[in-house]
């Protein structure tokens, strides 16, 4: 048995491919099925079976394109009523792929229809070699239970039973592989490493450590961090069917002339995936920054409204095709078009743009110790901000700022800063929209202006490669 992994940066997402001799399984596989084709060739495998946990919430899942491409069965949990083609597995299924045995557990929690498969490998031995755990048990965190409005509390009381009556009682040795590591948002304190053994997260995950039921729950229930807006509704598209990427419209080169035409039609918004100095120095009047850059995926998911027609604005094709893959893996799959010469080539046609103010952290520095009256946002997240901040500032996060935030005085400046710079431009272009005069983005973020000597550093940019949470007891 030899087991591939497969991470995709930014939404911080583990698939695997597990071969035999003649036939392979992919468990948890992403929209962009190509390496495991290529994987699946180079190991002279035939792709026969793709496993699915759960109904993922954070990005589209690859399950029909693969598919699709192979003719490999799908195996999915009955109790997520998949409207596609497949097998329903529960509690107690079984099967065999070679010498694999795949047995199911259902392992509600993290969402209501969730399994995990235990995998055993007879040509070696008769007890489990490795569960996939999906989003139940991750390296040094548990699911999250919050995504379900009105349900968390139920939810998180099924994950206690799934993890201590269900995985944990599977050998200290057996090899627990997740759906996702550090970085992602389907948990709170997932270390970076993708891989585990149940025995080593016994002693050393925070969460599994809290044995009381009740102080289970509520760690789980309270001060979660928030959750995008595409973790609302993927799931449903991902029990649907996602539309085959090979059916979807190709992305169009529109001249200037041509892209401001469509850029004024109604639902509409134009991206721009620049840099945010390059955005800041010039940018189409109410485009929306997202730089590629940051966690590009997830913003697009959380700001982005999914019914809206996507016209995208960047320096190369390059560019083009990085952000509309990025876009496909969190359902947004009406890119119509890209700016053909970008932002040059606009300018070229006399045709009208914006700029947002760049600060240096020194410059930010006299600015915040000075005294000129202005607004000074911190546009992280809340944990971030709790960690460490510069007085004065005050804390609405990015994506808060989509409609126009009540008590600020637009005619004010409004600094704007985030971690590096990515976040507060996105914050910026959304303060633009709304006529603030004067928007001011802090170049280098938090991160610049500690680095510049002029605040301690921050405790989550510190570890970030670490767990976010810690709980007493922990050694």
């Amino acid at each position: 048995m030899l087991i591939k992994h497969f991470f995709i940066e930014k939404i911080a997402h583990s698939s695997y491919l597990i071969a035999g001799n003649h036939a392979c399984i992919v468990v948890d596989p992403e929209r962009g099925v190509e390496p495991y084709l290529r994987t699946a060739a180079e190991l002279d495998v035939r792709i026969t079976h793709i496993l699915e946990t759960h109904l993922h919430a954070d990005f589209v899942s690859g399950h029909m394109d693969l598919a699709d491409a192979t003719g490999a069965v799908i195996y999915a949990p009955k109790s997520g009523k998949c409207a596609f083609e497949h097998i329903p597995v529960r509690e107690g299924d079984s099967f065999e792929v070679e010498h694999m045995r795949f047995d199911v557990l259902e392992t509600p929690g993290h969402t209501p229809e969730h399994v995990s498969y235990v995998v055993t490998d007879m040509v070696r031995g008769s007890k489990p070699a490795c569960v996939f755990t999906g989003d139940t048990l991750f390296v040094g965190d548990v699911g999250r239970p919050d995504l379900f409005p009105g349900h968390a509390e139920q939810l998180a009381d099924e994950l206690f039973d799934s993890l201590h009556g269900k995985l944990l009682k599977l050998p200290d040795f057996c090899e627990v592989l997740p759906a996702h590591g550090a970085g992602s948002l389907c948990g709170r304190a997932m270390a970076s490493k993708w891989r585990s053994t149940i025995g080593y997260e016994k002693r050393y995950n925070a969460a599994l450590r809290i044995k009381d039921r009740k102080k289970f729950v509520r760690s789980l229930t309270e001060h979660m961090p928030p959750a995008p807006d595409h973790f609302a509704r993927l799931s449903a598209v991902n029990a649907e069917g996602p539309t085959l990427v090979r059916k979807l419209a190709g992305v169009r080169a529109l001249l200037p002339t041509e892209f401001a035409e469509l850029a004024r039609a109604r639902r509409t918004s134009v991206v721009d995936v620049r840099s945010y100095d390059a955005y800041g120095g010039q940018h189409l009047r109410n485009s929306i920054s997202l730089p590629l850059a940051g966690n590009f995926p997830t913003f697009a998911g959380w700001v982005l409204p999914p019914a809206h027609r996507l016209l995208l604005v960047a320096e190369t094709r390059d560019q083009v095709l990085e952000a509309t893959n990025w876009l496909r893996r969190v359902g947004l799959d009406r890119i119509d078009a890209f700016l053909e010469g970008g932002v040059f080539a606009w300018s070229r046609e006399g045709l009208p743009t914006a700029h947002a103010e760049l600060l240096s952290p020194d410059e930010l520095n006299e600015m915040a110790t000075g005294e000129e009256l202005f607004e000074f946002l911190d546009v992280r997240a809340p944990a971030e901000f709790a960690s460490s901040h510069i007085e004065g500032s005050r804390n609405i996060q990015t994506a808060d700022l989509r409609e126009p935030p009540r008590n600020l005085d637009p005619t004010l400046p409004t600094v704007l800063m985030c971690s590096s710079g990515n976040r507060s431009s996105t914050a910026a272009s959304f303060l633009e929209r709304h006529g603030f005069d004067r928007v001011i983005n802090a170049a280098g973020g938090y991160a610049g202006y500690t680095a510049a000597g002029h605040s301690g550093a921050c405790a989550v940019c510190a570890l970030p490669h670490g767990p976010r949470l810690v709980e007493d007891g922990r050694d």
